[in-house]
């Protein structure tokens, strides 16, 4: 985890509120969303998902996303065509431990 990479993405309100939507998926895509073939909906949000509750281009959310992955903060698993997204839970977790230690 390297907390300044973090920091810098969530200096966005757009990668915060993903963040947000990602905490309880049900409550802010509904019951439409798009879910694996398998109907697995652990495996998190589509990239499409995203993009149209953000109102924003797919190479925009893309990049954002991809920003967030890097950070730690996301998690995405490739199925057929589609990347599903999810909050890393873990890193959160350690990113707001340390914000609580050393603030």
């Amino acid at each position: 985890m390297e907390p300044i990479m973090i920091h810098k993405v969530l200096s966005n309100e757009t990668r915060r509120d993903i963040l947000e939507w990602l905490k309880n998926p049900e409550k802010h895509f509904g019951d439409l969303y798009h879910t694996p073939p398998n109907g697995d909906r652990t495996k998190g949000v589509c990239v499409g998902d995203i993009q149209a509750k953000a109102g924003l281009a797919q190479s925009v959310i893309s990049n954002y996303l991809l920003s967030m992955q890097k950070a730690g903060l996301l998690l995405s698993e490739r199925v057929g065509q589609w990347t599903y997204y999810r909050r890393n839970e873990e890193v959160i977790q350690q990113f707001c431990d340390e914000l609580k230690k050393n603030l």
